[in-house]
């Protein structure tokens, strides 16, 4: 064809549609591999951000149970703290009541007071003031009362009464 009515041009390899084509191919190869690479990443993220919270997780059970002993020990602390006080409001009435049990004319110089018995030692002007207006009442309260009595010169009697309870079980 010596004779065309155009030039010729020179014939390329790669077409201009077939370059459209491996450009596209390529953008979107590019385009896969960083979502795989991103894909892959997070994946390596998340199991490192689990394996944290794992430990996390377990540093949590270790001071709950740590907490758990010291709450177990307030509490028993605070029962120990509400029976103390609760004997002590028991025992200040006990020594409230043994006060006012005792008459004007006994004058106590001092009271042992103990779980299950009383000793008290004090003057009485006579026995039968003693007898009538303090171990009656004693008896009624001790299940054993023992007393007994020492003259003094001023004809006062310094006397010494024991007093028991006994235990619950025995009586029983």
């Amino acid at each position: 064809m010596r004779r065309s009515f155009i030039r010729p041009r020179p014939k390329q390899l790669v077409s201009h549609e077939l370059r459209l084509v491996l450009f596209f191919f390529g953008v979107t190869l590019a385009m896969l591999c960083s979502t795989y690479l991103f894909l892959a990443y997070k994946q390596y993220d998340f199991v490192n951000e689990m394996t944290e919270m794992d430990g996390g997780a377990a540093d949590l059970n270790r001071s709950i149970a740590t907490m758990n002993t010291q709450i177990a020990f307030i509490e028993k602390e605070a029962a120990r703290a509400e029976q103390v006080a609760t004997a002590n409001t028991v025992m200040k009435e006990s020594i409230k009541n043994l006060f006012d049990l005792v008459p004007d004319r006994i004058v106590l110089s001092e009271a042992d007071l103990k779980e299950r018995s009383l000793v008290l030692y004090g003057i009485t002007p006579n026995k039968e003031v003693y007898e009538f207006m303090l171990q009656a009442p004693l008896r009624s309260i001790f299940h054993r009362t023992y007393s007994s009595f020492y003259p003094m010169e001023n004809g006062w009697y310094r006397f010494v009464s024991t007093n028991f309870l006994e235990d619950e079980e025995v009586l029983q």
